[in-house]
């Protein structure tokens, strides 16, 4: 699929199917244009992994997806063109014959380890293609006991049909309460946004000049940050790319596999850190990785020079919703108008700097990511990306505003997000979930990081490109430890706290 437009079969109120890049014909039904934001990303697919505490029961999961994920407008519908050459979203038939798929692994191989049997065959998804005269969604139930479920589920969609946060709200309307199977899942209250363009209104005229002063600076410093920001933007597009590590990417992957490979995390761990430094779960994580992908490139690389100018950077994508919007999404999903939610992506990038460093104190990993995400919030990069996409479209047209987003791409070293999941246990279609694991397949980038809250654990979900990666659960090992280690600094900190004020 990379670098060409989807294919335009289908079979439409029972038509035949057509020819690949044939318009759509005047009787046919069309829905609405194809936003640049999902043309952005025609090479991206979207893997979820969720462990099972039950063996599938295949009948009950078939009919759950189709009465409620196959009746969404995205997953029951393709691309194609108008007569006017516009790209419009077509429904068509699913069949769930197609899109619910139980695969047979080699007995031996899932005998000697069922583990690797499983990630073995997650991997193997990554250089399947989808039949693009089908909805671009899949789900394979591998009915196998592992070390943390007794079956999985895999969710694989391509990311036109919406972003992560599109995505949580989809599988939300496919769960329920394991307490009470009669209730949506209970999710955590909305984040609080922070930085320059929220955290200063307008001063009363009652609070003085130098208020009014501070407040005034603070939207200088935003335009400042903006204008920098947007500079490296274009910078990055042209010709600024980060330095060559180890977790570059190496010659032409676009064909090659790629490992998912995950771990469960204490939630608990990373939100007491968060308060012994008044910072946020972001900065703790980002902090994490920060530790994380420093202890593997000095175990690796053999490098002793800690004052070496590394330019290791992320594209951290970031949902531009409300943030009430998830809640409003499950309450209308509750009340039964699932069809008004908003689907697609709605998202802009950051390019967020990541540091291979040494620190004495580990809580300096931590302190540090605040710094850098903090400066990131006083900046309107989000919105000018995702704007900057929209008009590159309409300006040069889907090759030119693809070719941009690929070298935007190329030109950093990987992906870094943080998606926020229920609050309890949950059950897929009478079927109590262990963990979720999210993560994005994309052939340009060696690694790709991806943190799932769920109840009290947090989940670290690497996607790699195995060749390069041979030793990639030592690499989630250390994950593990730098959260360990930094868990321990903080907790030595609050000691030390609490003996002064003694």
């Amino acid at each position: 699929m990379r670098k060409r437009m989807l294919s335009v079969r289908t079979s439409t109120n029972g038509a035949a199917p057509r020819e690949e890049g044939r318009t759509a014909d005047d009787s046919e039904v069309l829905g609405e244009p194809v936003s640049p934001s999902a043309r952005l990303v025609e090479d991206l697919f979207i893997v979820v992994v969720m462990g099972l505490a039950s063996p599938s029961n295949i009948s009950v999961i078939r009919q759950g997806i189709g009465a409620r994920m196959a009746c969404h407008p995205r997953f029951h519908s393709i691309q194609a063109r108008d007569k006017d050459g516009i790209l419009r979203w077509v429904p068509t038939t699913v069949s769930m014959d197609h899109h619910v798929i139980c695969p047979t692994l080699d007995l031996a191989a899932v005998a000697a380890n069922p583990d690797m049997a499983v990630e073995d065959y997650v991997a193997s998804l990554s250089t399947r293609s989808m039949d693009n005269s089908r909805p671009l969604w899949e789900f394979h139930l591998l009915d196998i006991p592992t070390s943390e479920a007794t079956s999985t589920a895999v969710l694989r969609v391509h990311h036109s049909l919406g972003d992560g946060m599109s995505l949580i709200t989809l599988l939300i309307s496919c769960t329920r309460s394991a307490a009470d199977p009669m209730r949506l899942p209970a999710m955590p209250p909305p984040p609080k946004r922070t930085g320059a363009v929220y955290a200063r209104p307008r001063p009363p005229a009652s609070a003085g000049a130098l208020e009014f002063t501070r407040w005034v600076w603070s939207f200088l410093v935003l335009a400042w940050h903006t204008v920098v920001d947007v500079a490296i933007f274009f910078a990055t597009i042209l010709f600024l790319k980060d330095s060559h590590t180890l977790f570059t990417t190496i010659g032409d992957a676009e064909f090659r596999r790629k490992r998912v490979v995950h771990r469960s995390l204490s939630l608990e761990d990373v939100k007491f850190v968060k308060e012994a430094i008044n910072c946020t779960v972001n900065d703790v994580l980002v902090g994490v990785t920060d530790a994380a992908l420093s202890q593997y490139y000095y175990r690796k690389s053999g490098n002793t020079e800690t004052n070496q100018e590394i330019r290791l950077r992320s594209i951290l994508p970031v949902n531009l919703r409300p943030t009430t919007s998830l809640h409003a999404c499950v309450n209308m999903i509750k009340s039964g108008k699932a069809s008004d939610v908003k689907w697609g992506n709605e998202i802009g990038f950051i390019l967020l700097p990541l540091r291979i460093a040494r620190h004495s104190d580990p809580l300096d990993y931590v302190r540090k990511a605040k710094i850098t995400v903090d400066r990131k919030k006083s900046s309107f990069e989000v919105a000018f990306t995702h704007v900057a996409a929209e008009v590159f479209f309409k300006l040069f047209g889907p090759k030119a505003g693809a070719a941009i987003f690929n070298r935007m791409i190329s030109h950093t070293t990987t992906s870094l997000s943080n998606t926020i999941g229920p609050v309890e246990q949950v059950e897929f279609y009478g079927h109590p979930i262990v963990f979720i694991a999210p993560t994005t397949y994309v052939p340009e980038e060696a690694i790709v990081v991806n943190y799932q809250s769920y109840v009290n654990t947090v989940r670290i979900v690497l996607s790699v490109d195995e060749a390069q990666f041979p030793d990639c659960h030592d690499l989630l090992d250390d994950f593990a430890e730098s959260l360990k280690r930094i868990k321990d600094a903080a907790t030595g900190l609050e000691k030390r706290n609490h003996n002064q004020k003694a």
